[in-house]
C-alpha cells in the first residue's frame, strides 16, 4: 500500500510540477510581449525627441537668417555676394543637420524595432522551452508509473 501512495505522490508533484511549468510558460511569453511593447513605445518618443529636435533646429537658423538680412539691410549692401552666399550656406547647413537629425531619429527607431521583434523572440522561445519541459516532466512520469 505504501508503494501506492508513493505512486500517487509522485504523479501529483508530476502534475503539479506540469501546471508550474505551463504557468512559467505563459509568463515567459507574457514577459517577452511587455518588454517588447516598452521597445516600441520607446521607438514613438524616440521619433517624436527627433522631430523636435529638426524644428528647434529650423526655429534656430530662421532666426541666423533674419540676423542676417536684418544686418546686411543696415549696412546698406545689396544681398547678393558674401552675404548672399553666407545666407545660402546657413540654408544649406541647416539642411544638412536636419538631414543627420533624420538619420540618427531613422537609426534609433529600427533598432528599437528590432529589440522589439528580439524580446518577443525571446519570449516565445521561453515559452516553447518551458512547455517541452512540462511535457518531458509528464512523460517522465508516465513512463516511471508503467515501468516502476
Amino acid at each position: 500500500m505504501s508503494e501506492a501512495v508513493g505512486q500517487a505522490a509522485s504523479a501529483l508533484g508530476s502534475v503539479f510540477s506540469f501546471k508550474g511549468n505551463m504557468n512559467a510558460a505563459k509568463n515567459a511569453k507574457a514577459v517577452g510581449d511587455y518588454n517588447a511593447r516598452v521597445a516600441e513605445n520607446e521607438a514613438v518618443l524616440l521619433r517624436r525627441a527627433k522631430v523636435e529636435q529638426e524644428a528647434n533646429l529650423r526655429q534656430n537658423a530662421e532666426r541666423v537668417v533674419s540676423a542676417q538680412r536684418v544686418a546686411t539691410a543696415k549696412s546698406g549692401i545689396q544681398m547678393s555676394g558674401s552675404p548672399l552666399q553666407a545666407l545660402a550656406d546657413t540654408y544649406f547647413g541647416t539642411e544638412m543637420d536636419a538631414l543627420r537629425i533624420q538619420y540618427a531619429g531613422d537609426i534609433e527607431e529600427a533598432g528599437k524595432i528590432s529589440e522589439a521583434a528580439m524580446a518577443r523572440a525571446t519570449g516565445k522561445a521561453r515559452r516553447d522551452a518551458f512547455k517541452t519541459k512540462a511535457y518531458v516532466t509528464l512523460l517522465e512520469a508516465g513512463s516511471k508509473a508503467y515501468g516502476g
